[in-house]
């Protein structure tokens, strides 16, 4: 029987675990805060509890506009609507704590042996783990990443803090300052303004979220300055202080920004220091991300790699499929090598910005030839119906044979709605196929459908 440890409880270890124990491997997942790792207990799981909350909360404010009042409130004010912020960090909290035992029991109920310890390798076949070493015949490495700390901005948990120290509150930020527009800035930055504190959003960019999808972006930051954010673009962050009473931010042009709390979302850096990696021949890059394949594998035999820790594409999703892909590999079996091509992401923003497949930016470059529709989503019925005017759905295909290769979806739930699109990357489909696809009218997905039939190749729309 294989032997498979694996090092790390994300997604990337426990997706892994359990193929590997369905494939009837025996199998020991090595991992020190508990099943589901950073991602469910601290990261992802966290915070789009924390987002739906906000989510909620900018539904009652933009309620007046359909026509829903509120006792107690007048010109437009919802009177009642309030944030009890330690019951929502509680509720953050305990729910990530009950997804994390739901991930326990599903790897526990598959015979996977769980060590909570910090693993390391000794060779690229043993693992020490706490005071037990265990000789493997596979060891899949998934260890996951670490918030970034800015020199000169160091965290202290009570006024200048990092993404994971923001449940401890015990109350609304008066004013949250936040250092870093990239995906997990803008998120959070949205969510704490619908929650009810001032933000700023400092964006060392012309604008948010730069390597994201353009139009997308624009639309967001427009959401955002409409709603009172104060995005500050072309600002990069020199240090962080505290002052008597709050936090000063220094940019590096000489200007400050003075607030109550400040949020630090300024990248990740891997956890594989002080793991053995290099000693037992994992090369490394220098950033210290673990080098792999598009199979997983590392440079050292019988050693792979998943998730965050590799620096490939810092989703779940990924995470899980790397993993998935690394077991299926090492036990023989027919496997595909991962296609980021294929992979949809979604920025859980209000409202999301989901996208699948080539980025507009590369057809604009050149690189791709594509045709391109895009779909303001204030023409959608349903859109219209629920009040949601900001967004629309773009769709990328092959000039000639009208094949998908890509869409971005800027919406509420827009996270649901890219399914359809990402289906047709994965598989193939022509715009015609999607075309012919039935939609629920009406729905905010039959927007998707309008976009492919756009850009319907004329000889395959004949004789219909």
């Amino acid at each position: 029987m294989t032997r498979i440890v694996i090092i790390g409880g994300g997604p990337g270890g426990y997706e892994a675990a359990l193929v590997a124990a369905q494939l009837g491997a025996q199998v020991t997942m090595v991992e020190q805060d508990g099943p589901g790792g950073a991602c469910v207990l601290t990261d992802c799981v966290p915070s789009k509890t924390l987002i739906a909350t906000s989510v909620r909360k900018q539904a009652l404010l933009d309620a007046p506009s359909l026509g829903v009042g509120f006792s107690g409130g007048g010109d437009g004010d919802i009177g009642a609507a309030t944030v009890d912020l330690p019951l929502v960090n509680k509720r953050v909290k305990e729910l990530a704590q009950a997804q994390s035992a739901d991930i326990e029991a599903r790897v526990a109920a598959e015979g996977v042996e769980i060590i909570k310890a910090r693993g390391r390798l000794v060779d690229p076949q043993v693992v020490k783990a706490g005071d037990r070493t265990i000789r493997a015949d596979v060891v899949l490495v998934a260890t996951g990443a670490t918030p970034r700390v800015l020199p000169g901005a160091e965290p202290d948990g009570e006024r200048i803090l990092t993404w994971r120290q923001l449940y401890d509150l015990e109350e609304l930020p008066e004013h949250l300052i936040v250092v870093g527009s990239g995906v997990t800035g803008a998120e959070f930055a949205g969510a704490y303004r619908s929650l009810g504190a001032e933000v700023t959003l400092v964006s060392s960019r012309d604008r948010m979220m730069p390597n994201e999808d353009a139009d997308g972006a624009e639309v967001l930051e427009e959401v955002y300055r409409r709603r009172g954010m104060n995005v500050m673009g072309r600002s990069r962050a020199a240090s962080v202080k505290r002052t008597a009473d709050g936090v000063v931010v220094t940019l590096e042009d000489g200007r400050t920004a003075e607030g109550s709390h400040a949020l630090m979302t300024v990248g990740m850096v891997p956890n594989t220091g002080g793991m053995g990696l290099e000693e037992a021949g994992v090369q490394l890059d220098r950033g210290g991300f673990v080098k792999v394949d598009k199979v997983s594998r590392t440079s050292a035999p019988g050693v792979y790699a998943a998730g965050d820790c590799t620096g490939v594409l810092m989703l779940a999703s990924v995470a899980a499929m790397q993993g998935r892909i690394a077991v299926w590999h090492a036990l023989g079996e027919a496997v595909q090598p991962l296609r980021l091509a294929t992979v949809a992401s979604n920025i859980f923003t209000d409202p999301e910005i989901a996208a699948v497949g080539v980025a507009q930016r590369a057809i604009e470059a050149g690189e791709i030839e594509a045709n391109v529709v895009k779909l303001p989503l204030a023409t959608n019925a349903r859109a219209k119906m629920q009040g949601f005017n900001d967004g629309f759905v773009k769709l990328f295909c092959r000039p000639h044979t009208g094949i998908v290769l890509g869409g971005v979806v800027v919406a509420p739930r827009a996270s649901e709605l890219i399914l359809a699109v990402s289906v047709a990357v994965q598989q193939r489909l022509t715009v015609d196929q999607l075309a012919h696809t039935f939609a629920v009218y009406p729905s905010l997905s039959g927007s998707i459908t309008e976009a492919a039939r756009r850009l319907m190749q004329p000889e395959a729309a004949i004789g219909i």
